[in-house]
């Protein structure tokens, strides 16, 4: 049976979940006033940085007594950073609900041996922190990137907490307003929602993260590319764009024209109404067909960046083959890249929502997914 193949095409095509599409102003002329060949330490240099930093507080509502800080290693290495610099000096609680939240679990509780308990959702739901002790420190994902879940909101955790907590918002950070009231630690990548390059990390720290790396030295050795403390006090330099190490001044430029974009299109909450725009695209795509539904299954805490989608179809005899020729299809026609889901994840596909990309490109791309479902499904019955 001939299926009609959709006129329109997305006009960009790029919907992977990290590195993520770049803001749809973006052209490479925008770099020309990258510092280039030039010292990061040297006045420019550092003054990109700082802007960087403050522009950054200005559109996420960053408290001004909380440090931000960019650091090698993207968001994994922003992470690591505050894990084994900020751990051990209570029993830790490690929450995780899709593969990296379980990465850190891994660090924490086999290459740490921190005193911990772990406690995990499958793909699609996330931990009830209503059993959570916040009297530990806590670790935990924000927003699910593999399994397209997020924290719906930080009312369950206590302004009288006498752990920590640690928040990887990697997807979230320009996604989400999140509560930074009830997080001690924050960490992100610039490659995500705003679409930046990269290598990069941001690590955000409250008073009390602070006060705790001032107070508290771990049991183990610290690289170097960690420490954040010389004489039992904060390295300030991190936080003001003095790098632990050389940073990209090209990369520092893409996200300084990233901010710019952001700030072009409403902020914080510009951003947020652009995520959600998207994400509501694919929930009308997911309420009008029978075939494809979210891989979580509750509302209030699905992503609306990482969308992640599965098929349930009962003609379908092999769920992972057939969404992984459903995405080489939408790649082979040009019109979605990266779309299948994460290695570790359940088969289906994900699909970027973040703010760069436009909502008109993913309406355009729905047909074509649709076009692809009836495709793959009709081969399969032939060759039945």
């Amino acid at each position: 049976m001939a299926i009609d193949t959709p006129a329109a095409r997305p006009a960009n095509p790029r919907f992977s979940s990290g590195p993520c599409a770049k803001p749809p102003s973006f052209t490479l002329d925008a770099l020309k006033d990258a510092a280039l060949g030039r010292s990061h330490r040297a006045a420019i240099g550092k003054a990109k940085l700082k802007a960087a930093i403050e522009t950054t507080r200005e559109i996420l509502g960053v408290p001004a007594d909380y440090r931000i800080g960019i650091v090698p290693g993207s968001d994994t290495g922003a992470v690591e950073m505050a894990l084994w610099s900020l751990l051990g000096e209570r029993k830790a609680e490690m929450l995780a609900w899709e593969s990296f939240g379980a990465g850190w679990v891994t660090d924490v509780v086999k290459q740490l041996k921190i005193d911990a308990e772990v406690k995990t959702a499958g793909y699609g739901e996330i931990v009830d922190f209503a059993t959570v002790d916040f009297d530990n420190d806590v670790v935990f994902t924000w927003n699910g990137t593999t399994s397209g879940v997020r924290v719906p909101n930080g009312d369950a955790i206590p302004a009288g907490r006498a752990g920590l907590t640690i928040c990887d918002a990697t997807s979230a950070a320009f996604a989400v307003d999140l509560p930074w009231d009830k997080l001690d630690v924050v960490t992100f990548s610039w490659q995500k929602v705003l679409g930046g390059e990269a290598a990069h990390g941001m690590l955000i720290l409250s008073p009390r993260a602070v006060e705790r790396l001032e107070s508290y030295t771990p049991a183990w050795p610290l690289p170097k590319i960690f420490r954040m403390t010389k004489g039992g006090k904060l390295i300030e330099g991190i936080f003001v764009g003095e790098t632990i190490n050389t940073p990209s001044m090209l990369a520092v430029e893409d996200y300084l024209v990233a901010l710019d974009w952001a700030k072009s299109v409403g902020g914080l909450k510009g951003l947020i109404a652009r995520a959600d725009a998207n994400a509501a695209v694919l929930a009308k795509l997911v309420a009008e067909q029978p075939w494809i539904d979210f891989l979580a299954a509750d509302p209030a805490i699905r992503s609306n960046t990482s969308v992640c989608l599965k098929f349930t179809d009962e003609r379908i005899k092999d769920g992972a083959a057939f969404a992984k020729a459903v995405a080489k299809r939408l790649e082979k026609e040009g019109v979605a890249y990266d779309v299948g889901a994460y290695r570790d994840a359940p088969a289906g596909l994900r699909i970027w929502c973040g703010a760069t990309v436009e909502t008109a490109d993913l309406e355009a791309l729905v047909p074509w997914i649709v076009w692809a479902f009836e495709a793959e499904l009709a081969a399969q019955t032939e060759a039945a």
